[in-house]
């Protein structure tokens, strides 16, 4: 899968951990929306999307 190869944190452009900087760079979406839908995810799944961003803050590379 060609979007696994693409996949890192960029905490340059982050926030937090650069989950979401990095995932809008693989994706090509405004790295604003995604961490408003992050926000919103989290919220509504009860946190599941929370956890799901903190285990891939731990697993995903640095970007160079």
């Amino acid at each position: 899968m060609t979007i696994m190869k693409n996949l890192y944190k960029n905490k340059k452009n982050g926030m937090f951990f650069g989950v979401c900087a990095g995932l809008s760079d693989a994706l090509g979406i405004d790295v604003t929306v995604l961490r408003f839908a992050t926000i919103f995810g989290t919220i509504f799944t009860g946190s599941l999307i929370f956890w799901i961003y903190l285990l891939l803050a731990l697993l995903l590379p640095n970007k160079d």
